[in-house]
Order: structure tokens, then C-alpha cells, then sequence
């Protein structure tokens, strides 16, 4: 069942891309590396999962936010027993968080019954209050609401970034998949070629054996040198199956993973694209700011947070200072009835003696502010060398990949000579064989050169933390 689901859709999948205009020659179909990420960054399950850590954001916004939710309370109680109302008690109220530690509150009490302690008396339709609570000391500057709700804020930002790391990363080794892939297909290219040149050449000097025109025994050697490639090409075709399932491993749509079938090759002119799909093209070393950098934003933002933690650990130092006031009235809707002279306050007033929790509180939140920022200085030398090696890097491997052409060139030079000598006498089929070999070995180089040209230019991408848009 799974493998019917797996051809289904790598069907779906090849539609899609032969219908964007990915066309090969003949049976095969070529596999864009934007089109490939594209894919990635769509349907992949870390890619699906990068995404959640916003919501999860959102989500932790939201309950922060709750904190300064208006609330409404009812508190009754009722007892009547032997035919005798003991009390009837009702207490309503609607509270108003603010910031700073204030609270508005509305108050309705209505007590009835045989047996209300004397200091309950209420008139008969109830008591009305109208008043506000608030800190003067501990939790006057900070609280756990206003904290709460400002570090969910940074949370927020700090999982923007986060985001973009997530899916830089698993961008990142899609791109190293594809570039072992391009290389191993190459490879197999090469020896492909190769196999089909040291078979015509062994079929034409078969036919000039049997002609009498040169020794049998050359025959021999030529049909080595047929089987020395095939054996090369076998060889490269089972690395070019694994690396074939490594890239699928990052091919998934609508959460079942896709099979890369044998009939799709990857991009040779991929050279073209890879600025451009990775968007570091115009990006000069110059142009590099590190504060941009969302390894470092995620690290700042983490570091507000904790300096928030910070103050607020400090803040419990204070003593506790509670002071509540409420006007009471029969008549709420009288407002001349609010008077000073009545009203039901108070005051609260606490202070541990040692406060050896709130400073030892106090001390972790500091050791935590300054790992994070040991980290963050760490991260911006670690980053910034990072990218400047790798800019130099792609420097050495652009002429290292000019240097290779060269020689390839020069070897094929060589190994034509050698085989127009050949046809006219002047040389041999080993000379000839050792030049070929010398050629194949280049043509491999060359891909060796640029296979760690392209990773180079994918670690930049990494490094910078990129998270394409236009994907």
C-alpha cells in the first residue's frame, strides 16, 4: 500500500514538474534545484514544523494578554435550615487589570438572614462599591503580568527567527543532497561516455584484426580497457542510486514522502541558478551585517526576555505595600452619592526578614542574562569569521574551477593527438588507454572542483541564514 501511495505521488510529483516547464530530453525529466527547494520548503515535514514555531508565538502572545482580561465574579452562599434563614449572601464583582499593578474594581453585596455577623449589615437592596487596587512597592514598576506579557512579545519576535533558521537549515542540507546528486550523476556521465568511446574503439580494432592490419593481442587490451569502464560506470551508477534515495528523503507532498524515480536527472546548468535560488547573488562581503543575522536576532531577543526576568527578580526585593480603596453607595447611579466619608480601604504590608529566596532569584537571573550574552558575543565572532572564509573560499575555487577547465582542455588535447599518431601507426593502444585514463581522471576532478564550489556556496547560504522568499 505504501509503495503504491509512493508512485502515485511521484506520478502527482512529475506532472507538476513537467507542467511548470521542466522538460528533458526524451523519457527523462530534469529536476530544477529552485523547483527541488521549492518543494522543500513547501511540503517538507521540518519545513511544515518551522512554521509552528510562530503560531506557538502567537499562541504564548495571547496568554500573556489574558492576564489583563476583565474578569466577573460571583460568590453566593445560602443556608436555611428548620424553617430558619441563616444567611443569603451575594457578592458580585467586575475587575479591570491594568498595567502597573492597578486594578479597577466593581463591587455588589447583598446579605440576608438570621445569622450575618453584625459587621455585614448591608441595606436591604445591597451595597454598591466603586474602587482600585494597586502596589505601591513590590510589583509597582514590574509584575508577573506585565513581565509575562513582555517577554511573550520578544518570544514572539525570537520565533520569527528561530523560523527562519529552522528553514535555512533544512534548505541547506536539501541543497548539499542535490549537489551529491548532480556530482554523482555526472559522474556516471562521464564513465557512460567513456564506455561507449572504448567500445567503438574495440570494434573498430576487432575489424582491423580480423583485417590482418595490426596484431591480435591489441584486441585484447582494447576489450580491458571496455570492461575497466563498464566496471567504472556500474560503480558509479550504485553511488548515484544512493545518493538518489538521500535526495529523496527531502521530497514529501501532502505529508506521504516521494520516490525519486530513475527517469528524473538533476540540472547540469545549475551553475546558473544556484545565486539566484539561494538569493546570496549581489551579496558582497561589504554588504554583511551581522545584526541582521537571525541567529543573533533569536539571541538579542532571548536576551530581552531574560533582562526583563532580570528587573522583575529585582522588583521582589521591595517589600509587599497593598493599598485598596473603594467608595460605597446605596445609589449607583446617583454619582453625587460617592462621598469620601464612606468607604471600605485597606493596607497590606509584608517583607521577608532575609530575602535570601528573592536574592538568590535574583543572582540565577543575572548568571542567565550574562550566558546568554557570553553566547552572543561568541556567535558574532564565530559568524563573522565564518562568512569571510567562506567568501574567500569561493575565490580559490573560482580559479581552482578555471585552473580544471584548463586541464581537462589540455587532456583531451593530449589524448586526440594521441589517437590521430594512432591511426596512422605512430603510436599504441596503451598510450592511448593512459591518456583516456588521465582525461577521465580530470573530467572527475572537475566535478570533485565544482561539487565543493557549489557546497561552499551552500554553506554561505547557511551561514547567512537566508530563508528565500521566492520559493
Amino acid at each position: 500500500m505504501l509503495q503504491k501511495n509512493r508512485n502515485y505521488f511521484f506520478i502527482l510529483f512529475s506532472f507538476l514538474a513537467m507542467s511548470s516547464g521542466v522538460y528533458g530530453q526524451q523519457d527523462t525529466v530534469v529536476l530544477k534545484f529552485k523547483e527541488f527547494l521549492g518543494y522543500v520548503k513547501k511540503y517538507h515535514p521540518v519545513a511544515k514544523q518551522a512554521q509552528l514555531t510562530i503560531s506557538i508565538g502567537q499562541a504564548n502572545l495571547m496568554k500573556a494578554r489574558g492576564g489583563f482580561d476583565p474578569k466577573i465574579e460571583v460568590d453566593y452562599n445560602r443556608k436555611e435550615f428548620s424553617g430558619t434563614e441563616y444567611w443569603d449572601r451575594l457578592n458580585a464583582t467586575f475587575k479591570i487589570p491594568t498595567w502597573y499593578g492597578i486594578e479597577l474594581k466593581g463591587n455588589f453585596e447583598q446579605i440576608q438572614g438570621e445569622f450575618t455577623n453584625p459587621d455585614e449589615f448591608l441595606p436591604d437592596d445591597g451595597l454598591y462599591s466603586l474602587g482600585v487596587s494597586f502596589s505601591l512597592a513590590d510589583g509597582f514598576w514590574i509584575n508577573e503580568r506585565m513581565a509575562t506579557l513582555r517577554k511573550a512579545k520578544f518570544f514572539r519576535e525570537q520565533s520569527k527567527a528561530d523560523q527562519d533558521l529552522l528553514v535555512n537549515e533544512i534548505l541547506y542540507k536539501a541543497s548539499l543532497a542535490y549537489f551529491d546528486w548532480l556530482r554523482a550523476y555526472q559522474d556516471a556521465q562521464i564513465f557512460q561516455d567513456f564506455l561507449q568511446n572504448a567500445d567503438r574503439r574495440f570494434q573498430g580494432i576487432k575489424k582491423s584484426a580480423l583485417a590482418g592490419d595490426i596484431a591480435v593481442i591489441d584486441t585484447v587490451e582494447a576489450k580491458i580497457a571496455v570492461q575497466n569502464r563498464a566496471l567504472s560506470l556500474e560503480q558509479a551508477r550504485v553511488k548515484l542510486m544512493k545518493r538518489s534515495l538521500e535526495l529523496s528523503n527531502f521530497l514529501w507532498l501532502n505529508d506521504l514522502p516521494v520516490e525519486l524515480q530513475a527517469n528524473v536527472v538533476p540540472d547540469d546548468g545549475v551553475e546558473d541558478d544556484i545565486d539566484e535560488t539561494l538569493e546570496i547573488m549581489g551579496r558582497p562581503l561589504d554588504s554583511f551585517t551581522l545584526e541582521n543575522h537571525p541567529k543573533i536576532q533569536s539571541l538579542e531577543y532571548k536576551i530581552d526576555g531574560l533582562v526583563v526576568d532580570k528587573r522583575l527578580k529585582a522588583n521582589k526585593l521591595l517589600p509587599t505595600l497593598d493599598v485598596e480603596y473603594n467608595f460605597l453607595t446605596e445609589t449607583p447611579g446617583n454619582i453625587g452619592s460617592l462621598e469620601t466619608n464612606e468607604f471600605k480601604g485597606g493596607v497590606v504590608f509584608s517583607v521577608p526578614i532575609f530575602l535570601r529566596k528573592e536574592r538568590g532569584d535574583l543572582k540565577l537571573a543575572k548568571f542567565k542574562l550574562r550566558d546568554a550574552e557570553f553566547e552572543r558575543d561568541n556567535a558574532l565572532v564565530e559568524i563573522q569569521n565564518k562568512v569571510i572564509a567562506i567568501y574567500r573560499e569561493l575565490d580559490s575555487y573560482t580559479t581552482q574551477n578555471q585552473l580544471i577547465a584548463d586541464i581537462v582542455r589540455d587532456y583531451g588535447t593530449l589524448l586526440s593527438a594521441e589517437e590521430r599518431k594512432f591511426s596512422f601507426g605512430e603510436s599504441s593502444l596503451f598510450l592511448i588507454n593512459s591518456r583516456e585514463s588521465s582525461l577521465i581522471d580530470a573530467f572527475l576532478k572537475q566535478n570533485e572542483v565544482q561539487n565543493k564550489f557549489f557546497l561552499t556556496k551552500a554553506m554561505l547560504f547557511k551561514s547567512l541564514a537566508i530563508n528565500p522568499v521566492d520559493l
